[in-house]
Protein backbone atom coordinates (compact mmCIF):
# COMPACT_ATOMS: atom_id res chain seq x y z
CA UNK A 1 0.00 0.00 0.00
CA UNK A 2 0.88 3.38 -0.82
CA UNK A 3 1.86 5.72 2.09
CA UNK A 4 -0.25 8.76 2.06
CA UNK A 5 1.22 12.18 2.43
CA UNK A 6 -0.29 14.74 5.01
CA UNK A 7 -2.15 17.40 4.11
CA UNK A 8 -1.12 20.78 5.77
CA UNK A 9 -4.50 23.00 6.75
CA UNK A 10 -4.45 26.36 7.88
CA UNK A 11 -6.91 28.63 8.26
CA UNK A 12 -6.62 32.03 5.62
CA UNK A 13 -5.82 35.01 6.52
CA UNK A 14 -8.64 36.43 4.23
CA UNK A 15 -6.29 37.72 1.57
CA UNK A 16 -5.06 34.60 -0.92
CA UNK A 17 -2.67 36.78 -2.08
CA UNK A 18 -0.71 37.16 1.16
CA UNK A 19 -1.64 33.39 2.10
CA UNK A 20 0.50 32.72 -1.01
CA UNK A 21 3.56 35.31 -0.26
CA UNK A 22 2.21 37.46 -2.80
CA UNK A 23 4.62 41.06 -2.76
CA UNK A 24 2.42 43.92 -2.34
CA UNK A 25 -0.80 41.71 -1.08
CA UNK A 26 -3.55 44.07 -0.43
CA UNK A 27 -2.62 45.81 -3.59
CA UNK A 28 -3.51 43.05 -5.50
CA UNK A 29 -6.45 41.93 -3.34
CA UNK A 30 -7.78 44.86 -3.86
CA UNK A 31 -7.27 44.74 -7.64
CA UNK A 32 -9.07 41.81 -7.80
CA UNK A 33 -12.33 42.71 -5.58
CA UNK A 34 -12.32 45.51 -8.29
CA UNK A 35 -11.61 43.64 -11.50
CA UNK A 36 -14.57 41.10 -10.34
CA UNK A 37 -17.21 44.37 -9.55
CA UNK A 38 -16.04 45.41 -13.14
CA UNK A 39 -16.92 42.17 -14.59
CA UNK A 40 -20.29 41.95 -12.95
CA UNK A 41 -21.63 44.78 -13.98
CA UNK A 42 -20.13 44.30 -17.72
CA UNK A 43 -22.25 40.88 -17.67
CA UNK A 44 -25.38 42.66 -16.00
CA UNK A 45 -25.51 44.96 -18.50
CA UNK A 46 -24.95 42.84 -21.41
CA UNK A 47 -22.61 44.40 -23.18
CA UNK A 48 -20.34 42.96 -25.92
CA UNK A 49 -16.10 43.48 -25.02
CA UNK A 50 -16.26 46.32 -27.60
CA UNK A 51 -19.16 48.45 -26.45
CA UNK A 52 -17.49 47.68 -22.48
CA UNK A 53 -14.12 49.08 -24.39
CA UNK A 54 -15.86 52.13 -25.60
CA UNK A 55 -17.19 52.66 -22.62
CA UNK A 56 -13.76 52.14 -20.73
CA UNK A 57 -11.80 53.90 -22.91
CA UNK A 58 -9.47 50.85 -23.74
CA UNK A 59 -9.52 48.31 -26.97
CA UNK A 60 -11.31 44.73 -26.49
CA UNK A 61 -8.37 42.64 -26.23
CA UNK A 62 -8.12 44.79 -23.06
CA UNK A 63 -11.14 43.84 -21.55
CA UNK A 64 -11.13 40.20 -22.90
CA UNK A 65 -7.98 40.35 -20.04
CA UNK A 66 -10.35 42.22 -17.85
CA UNK A 67 -12.64 39.84 -17.98
CA UNK A 68 -10.61 36.83 -17.39
CA UNK A 69 -9.23 38.20 -14.02
CA UNK A 70 -6.55 39.57 -15.58
CA UNK A 71 -6.39 42.63 -14.18
CA UNK A 72 -2.01 43.62 -13.64
CA UNK A 73 -1.58 45.67 -16.18
CA UNK A 74 -3.92 48.06 -15.02
CA UNK A 75 -3.26 50.30 -11.43
CA UNK A 76 -5.83 50.55 -8.87
CA UNK A 77 -6.68 54.30 -10.08
CA UNK A 78 -7.36 53.03 -13.41
CA UNK A 79 -9.46 49.93 -12.18
CA UNK A 80 -11.23 52.75 -10.21
CA UNK A 81 -12.06 54.86 -13.61
CA UNK A 82 -13.53 52.35 -15.59
CA UNK A 83 -16.29 51.89 -12.41
CA UNK A 84 -17.15 55.36 -13.03
CA UNK A 85 -16.99 54.83 -16.44
CA UNK A 86 -19.52 52.23 -15.57
CA UNK A 87 -21.57 54.34 -13.68
CA UNK A 88 -20.00 53.35 -10.08
CA UNK A 89 -19.42 56.01 -7.25
CA UNK A 90 -16.08 54.57 -6.15
CA UNK A 91 -15.48 56.01 -2.02
CA UNK A 92 -12.39 56.14 -0.03
CA UNK A 93 -11.79 56.51 3.52
CA UNK A 94 -9.07 57.34 5.55
CA UNK A 95 -9.25 56.64 9.10
CA UNK A 96 -6.66 56.26 12.10
CA UNK A 97 -5.67 52.37 12.36
CA UNK A 98 -5.89 51.11 15.47
CA UNK A 99 -2.23 49.17 15.20
CA UNK A 100 0.97 50.10 14.24
CA UNK A 101 0.83 49.20 10.75
CA UNK A 102 -2.41 50.31 8.68
CA UNK A 103 -4.36 47.94 6.49
CA UNK A 104 -6.38 47.92 2.99
CA UNK A 105 -10.41 47.38 3.41
CA UNK A 106 -12.30 47.17 0.74
CA UNK A 107 -16.11 46.92 0.62
CA UNK A 108 -18.15 46.34 -2.70
CA UNK A 109 -21.97 47.57 -2.57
Amino acid sequence: MKKRAKIQIRESSGNIFADLGFPNAEREQLKAQLTLRIYRLIRQRGLTQAQAGKILGIEQPHVSALMRGLSGAFSVERLMDFLTALGQDVEITVKAAHRKHGEVQVHVA
